[in-house]
């Protein structure tokens, strides 16, 4: 065998697999998503600022899309809603912008415990002021721990993705639903199961 010919070893010892290259592949259509999110667009670029800050816990539901989850699961966090470069709202108020939503909670799945933090670029339809919004997007969370009693989300890296809505409460406060999953897409094997989270969400606005 030449040397042309022979495979390539990882700095680990073991041989790439098909596996590490949905990783990588995963991985760049990540970086790519977020790197687009943060570009300064032309003639709309803003300044990155806090938009609001809330608090969201879990409330019901008990399936994976498509799926049973083995294990129930609460998942309380505190969040930050970060506006992002670009931005277009028209004379009326209402508009679209590009957000970065920032997380950091709990995770609790029968007696055990995890810290979870998530960096989501979302897009948001909605009010400039920030009393009525839609979003959706899709980014990236981090477990300290992905074994739980009955469950193996398949490793500490989840991606997430989300939509909700917010609508005013009183001055500003406001109240909003969340649909928050993560799921490794498979790059942990094909015996992982990821979450859903219905969740209600309480903010105050900037």
């Amino acid at each position: 065998m030449d040397l042309a010919s022979r495979p390539t070893i990882a700095h680990d010892g073991h041989l790439p697999t098909a596996r590490d290259g949905l990783v990588t592949k995963a991985e760049l259509v990540l970086a790519s998503f977020v790197v687009c999110a943060f570009a300064p667009w032309p003639s709309q670029a803003e300044e990155a600022s806090s938009l609001s800050i809330g608090v969201r816990a879990r409330v019901g539901g008990e399936r994976v899309i498509g799926e049973e989850q083995s294990e129930a699961f609460r998942e309380y966090d505190a969040v930050a809603s970060i506006r992002l470069p670009w931005e277009h709202f028209y004379a009326s108020g209402w508009g679209a912008g590009t957000r970065l939503l920032a997380s950091a909670g709990v995770l609790e799945g029968g007696k055990n415990t995890a810290l979870v933090v998530s960096v989501i670029p979302v897009l948001a339809i909605g009010s400039q002021d920030g009393r009525f919004v839609l979003d959706l997007g899709a980014g990236g969370a981090l477990l300290s721990r992905h074994e739980f009693e009955k469950q193996d989300y398949g490793g500490h890296f989840q991606f997430a993705l989300t939509v909700g809505v917010t609508v005013p409460l009183y001055g500003r406060f406001g109240v909003g639903y969340r649909f928050l999953h993560y799921s490794d897409a498979g790059i942990h094997g094909k015996d992982t199961i990821g979450a859903d989270f219905h969740m209600v969400e309480f903010t105050y606005r900037f």
